[in-house]
């Protein structure tokens, strides 16, 4: 073999050799938010699974900050030789970089789907005191009392908040959205009668309806809930509105296409495992299995549902 044949196949076996040593090393997951959250316990079931599938260690990592844009700024650069992805959900990809003015990355940019992994709905609930039990008679009534019109979010900037002023919006009532301090004040506050709807994701509100302490009139998905199969839909309740939230993951941009292809071949047969599928359902979550380019279409459908009500509302952090 001539010598230029011989560098050729050198550097061809080097840069293999490459290739299988990042896709061996010890895969990272970070998640933008603390400890225990829903985000969090998505990961972890994912992990675990996704490590025997790998044949190499699956490691989450918790990096919290700036309502989980830390992460994200920290993650768009890392180098092709990182085997790491960023677990985000459309707080970080869809409502931050329409809110701040220099949010820090782009995830267009700086990012590449892998897989999306669960999907999560939203709620509207009162407290079981009201004599209100569906949708269509509390609408009724908040239009006959405007000042009354008082919706509580756990958060303002929250997709919570976005959904309540879609719900205005879709029923022709002029919303105040009050923000709170987490879930647990806003929860305690509808129980107690000091705000009269409440809006929270779906798994969040369930417990207390199930205990009887609150009523959930509707939610937001296309299908009623297997969680809670007597709650309708806003569809079913005369409201034509359907919204989701999401928890999907995210390559930095440099990681090669090769990489995440077989990451995402990866998770994709994890998630499609019934021991998997049923360990998310047990955690009230809804499983998913999505290639790239269908998480990308997903983000993209999304994002021209939501940004027009983020934009419309005018909200700044």
């Amino acid at each position: 073999m001539h010598r230029r044949h011989l560098l050729l196949a050198a550097g061809l076996a080097s840069m293999a050799g490459g290739v299988r040593a990042q896709g061996d090393a010890p895969l990272r997951i970070v998640v933008p938010y603390a400890a225990g959250g829903s985000s969090d316990r998505a990961a972890r079931l994912l992990a675990e699974k996704l490590g025997s599938k790998l044949g190499h260690p699956v490691v989450v990592e918790n990096r919290t900050g700036a309502g989980g844009r830390l992460a994200a700024q920290q993650l768009k650069n890392a180098p092709a030789s990182q085997n790491v992805l960023l677990l985000a959900n459309p707080a970080i990809m869809v409502v931050a970089p329409l809110v701040f003015k220099d949010n820090g990355y782009d995830p267009d940019k700086d990012f590449q789907p892998v897989s999306h992994i669960t999907d999560y709905e939203f709620g509207l609930a009162v407290a079981s005191a009201v004599p209100v039990k569906q949708l269509t008679h509390l609408l009724a009534w908040l239009r006959a009392n405007p000042a009354q019109a008082n919706f509580g979010v756990p958060a303002t900037g929250s997709l919570p908040h976005f959904f309540a002023l879609m719900t205005g919006q879709k029923a022709a009532v002029p919303a105040q959205v009050v923000g709170y301090r987490g879930s647990a004040p806003l929860i305690s506050d509808l129980i107690g009668g000091q705000i009269p709807v409440a809006f929270d994701t779906f798994d969040t509100l369930l417990p207390q309806h199930e205990g009887g302490k609150l009523r959930i009139l509707a939610s937001s998905g296309a299908r009623r809930s297997s969680f809670a199969p007597d709650i309708p839909t806003y569809k079913e309740s005369g409201l034509d509105l359907v919204a989701t939230g999401w928890n999907a993951l995210f390559a930095p941009a440099a990681m090669p296409r090769e990489q995440v292809r077989r990451l995402s071949a990866a998770v994709r047969d994890v998630m499609a495992d019934a021991d998997t599928q049923r360990q998310f359902v047990s955690a009230k979550m809804t499983p998913i299995a999505s290639t790239p380019a269908q998480t990308e279409a997903m983000l993209k459908g999304y994002r021209a549902q939501w940004a027009p009500v983020v934009r419309q509302s005018g909200y700044q952090p």
